[in-house]
Order: structure tokens, then C-alpha cells, then sequence
């Protein structure tokens, strides 16, 4: 059991007291900014009587904080592979961020991690979502909560009005997140000038966005999209803003809300009590609850931009039992075709159920956090992970994974398609094999978190 002490570091921001070990240093639930309730973000630049940061800050509040839904399957399975046992509090003062450091850090390169939850649920604060195992070797990482749902991604002709752009509000958290790490993250001793961002599912396509507008060029060097890169069907682009206020219109209504001001002023539950009645109502909240295209952050339709993001390097991976797991490839195959990227193809079955490569299960091995799972993972599996997080961490200090140590990753080149295929018995590069994937999604689906 490692002993844990507190210690102080002084900053531009103020005093900020964090968590020191022999091996790491963490700042917990650091406000990265302030927001009222479907107004845009403003960044926090400081603490006029310090801040204590040493355990995790709020999240944002979602479906789970009054409606857990564990009597359904697929939400008992992923409580229990990341939520399980870990307390979390609810607020709307959410944005916040984690960071973790090497014991002394000194110019190190930093990773930004953005999570998944499909832009409705989710929080920096769940497992795996830790930064030991890459602190170990010399990278910074930073965990960021941002607003999901309706408080996120709500739209309204007021809105425009006031702001002349809709809706976005999660997807301008997360940029503004990157833009306080890139302003303050030497202070913590990392290199403001070599930055990863990486996230999953939601968090990746959040990524994608990201490096869609170029306004945006700079900010980061390298990025990482995990089961989520490239462009996805109809199903996942985003649309534009107006034709999503229908759907919020309806839900105000369904709350008892003439205005935006009345729907300002309801409670958390009430909101959300009203989103989960109109969610059971209608097939289309995936539809209406995710980023639009404000013609600020996402400036046009992403099919008119997948072509040209920014200069950046980039990485992309999936599972062998992914969401949609076939277009899951080949859209992310394309994606690093196109942009001379590296692929990893992660092609392990999770130990102790039927659910094989599920999404998400990468995680914990990326973050080095199998010992913290329920699941009955070998030695063999701790060797893959440690490679994964060598590769993971090369990435984050050059744009390259490779090194001496371990199989060499070929990067796609001249339109060619280079795939590091890992197996719990040989990591390689390789091929997927499309078929494979779809008889794993249509023989045994996939929990959906």
C-alpha cells in the first residue's frame, strides 16, 4: 500500500495542494472553467485562496444519477467493469480535470484524455481512467470531465440569439479544457509544446471534430482516436443545429417549460426526469443529443472535411467485438490510410464472460489497470498491457510508438494500410479479418454502455 502525502505547488493560478507518492504526483478535480446552465464556458485563470485538489471533482449530471437502469444488462455490465464500487457526485459545476505526473516531472510530455459515454453519461473520475502506469514513464496526463446530455448538447433559437452560434456546449468544454492544459501545463512540469489528446467511443469522435477545424492547428501534436475515427454513417455525423431544436422543444414541453429561462430554472431531476420520459418516447435521442454543426466548432458537414484535418500524428484502434465492429475498421482504417497513421488492431478476448474484444476493453490495458478489474487476467495479459503502454507512451513523446524493445509498428504510407494486430500470444503486424468481425457482432453482439 503506497503512502500518500500532500504537498503544495505554487502556480500563476494559486496554491494548489495535490497528492504525492514515491512514484507520481495527482491533482484531483482541478476547475478548468465555470458555466451556467446552457451558456458557454468561461476559463478559470485563478484560486484566489488556492485550491485543494486532492480527490475527484464532480461530474456532470447524467441518466445513472437518478436512473441507473441496472435491471438492464448492458448497463449492470459496464457499472461493473468501470463503475462499480467507486463513489461519484453530481453537480453542474463539473469541468474539472485530473492530473497525473512522474514523482519530479520536468518538461514531460502530456497526454489529454477525453471519455466516452455516446456524449450522454461518463466521468474522468471512473476506472481506468488513471495516470499511474504512463507516469511511471515520464508523460503527464490529464483527465478531463465535460457537459454530456442535455446540458451539454441542448439547442434552442435563444441560444443562437445570444451567442450567434447553438448548441456544443460539451464540445467547447473539451476545447477549452486543451486550451487551459496547453496555457498551465508547464507549471505542472509538462511541455506545452507536445501535446497528445486522445479519447474513446465519444471521446474520439470528439477528437475527430477537434482535428476537423483548423482553427484548432497547434493545440496538439499528436492524437489518438480509440474505437472512434473516420467518417461514420449517417447515424453519428452531426446535423445541423436547427434541425435538432425540435426535439429539445418537445422535451421542454414535456417539463412543464415555456422558455429557455423556465428550463434554466428547473431542477437537475425534473431535467433529467424529463429527458428519460422522452427518451423511452422516441427513437431518436442518439440522434438529437450529440454535437451538431454550429458552423463555429464544426464549421460544415463532416463528409465536406474528413479530407483535410489538421497536421497532426495520428493513431487508431478497435476491437475485435467492437461497436459495429466491421465499419469500425474500416472507417478507422481509412482515416489513418489517408493520414499516414498508425492502426491497432486489438484482437484479445476479455477473460471471465462470452463477450469477447467488447468495446471498451482495450482500456485497461492501455492504462495498465487489469489489477483493478474483476476479470481473471494472467501474466500474459499484464505483458501485452505493458507493451500497449510503451507503444502509448513513445506515441506521446515523438508521434512514433516504436522502440528497441518491442515488435516494430509500421505506420500506413503511400496509401497503403499497415495494421499491429495484438493477440495475448504475439503482437505483429498484421491484417483484420472483416468476416471475423461481423460474425462477432451479429453472434454476440455487444453491451452498449
Amino acid at each position: 500500500m503506497e503512502t500518500i502525502r500532500h504537498l503544495s505547488l505554487n502556480t500563476s493560478l494559486g496554491t494548489i495542494t495535490g497528492n504525492q507518492t514515491e512514484e507520481y504526483l495527482e491533482f484531483l478535480g482541478i476547475p478548468y472553467a465555470k458555466a451556467e446552465r446552457f451558456r458557454y464556458c468561461e476559463p478559470v485563470e485563478q484560486f484566489e485562496d488556492g485550491f485543494e485538489a486532492t480527490s475527484f471533482g464532480n461530474a456532470c449530471p447524467q441518466y445513472r444519477q437518478y436512473f441507473p437502469q441496472l435491471d438492464n444488462p448492458e448497463r449492470l455490465f459496464y457499472h461493473r467493469e468501470f463503475r462499480e464500487g467507486l463513489d461519484f457526485h453530481y453537480d453542474e459545476d463539473c469541468l474539472n480535470l485530473n492530473i497525473y505526473t512522474p514523482r519530479n516531472p520536468h518538461n514531460c510530455p502530456v497526454i489529454v484524455y477525453i471519455h466516452g459515454g455516446g456524449f450522454n453519461s461518463g466521468a474522468n473520475s471512473e476506472e481506468p481512467f488513471r495516470g499511474y502506469a504512463l507516469a511511471k514513464r515520464g508523460i503527464i496526463t490529464v483527465f478531463i470531465n465535460y457537459r454530456v446530455g442535455i446540458f451539454g448538447y441542448l439547442t434552442h433559437e435563444e441560444i443562437y440569439k445570444e451567442y450567434g452560434r447553438d448548441g456544443n456546449f460539451g464540445l467547447d468544454d473539451q476545447l477549452c479544457a486543451l486550451r487551459w492544459v496547453k496555457k498551465y501545463i508547464c507549471e505542472f512540469g509538462g511541455d506545452d509544446q507536445n501535446i497528445t489528446v486522445c479519447g474513446q467511443s465519444a471521446g474520439a469522435m470528439s477528437i475527430q471534430y477537434l482535428c476537423l477545424n483548423h482553427e484548432n492547428e497547434g493545440l496538439f501534436q499528436q492524437a489518438f482516436m480509440m474505437s472512434g475515427a473516420g467518417l461514420f454513417p449517417e447515424f453519428a455525423n452531426p446535423r445541423y443545429a436547427e434541425s435538432t431544436r425540435e426535439y429539445w422543444l418537445e422535451l421542454m414541453k414535456n417539463a412543464g417549460c415555456e422558455t429557455l429561462d423556465d428550463l434554466r430554472n428547473l431542477s437537475i431531476k425534473d431535467i433529467l426526469t424529463a429527458a428519460q420520459n422522452l427518451k423511452n418516447e422516441r427513437a431518436d435521442t442518439l440522434y438529437n443529443t450529440m454535437p451538431v454543426i454550429d458552423g463555429v466548432l464544426i464549421k460544415a458537414p463532416v463528409k465536406d472535411l474528413i479530407h483535410n484535418p489538421i497536421k497532426a500524428d495520428y493513431m487508431v484502434s478497435y476491437t475485435n467485438c467492437d461497436l459495429y465492429a466491421p465499419l469500425m475498421a474500416s472507417v478507422g482504417n481509412q482515416f489513418a490510410k489517408d493520414n499516414d497513421g498508425y492502426i491497432a488492431y486489438f484482437d484479445i478476448n476479455a477473460p471471465g464472460d462470452k463477450n469477447l474484444g467488447f468495446h471498451s476493453c482495450d482500456l485497461r490495458y492501455w492504462f495498465g489497470r487489469l489489477e483493478q478489474s474483476w476479470r481473471p487476467y494472467t501474466k500474459k495479459d499484464q505483458k501485452v498491457s505493458q507493451l500497449m503502454l510503451d507503444y502509448f507512451a513513445a506515441f506521446a513523446r515523438s508521434g512514433n510508438p516504436n522502440g528497441y524493445d518491442r515488435p516494430k509498428w509500421k505506420p500506413c504510407h503511400d496509401g497503403k494500410t499497415e495494421i499491429l494486430h495484438i493477440q495475448q500470444d504475439r503482437i505483429a503486424m498484421g491484417k483484420v479479418f472483416l468476416p471475423k468481425l461481423l460474425f462477432n457482432m451479429i453472434s454476440k453482439g455487444n453491451p452498449k454502455a
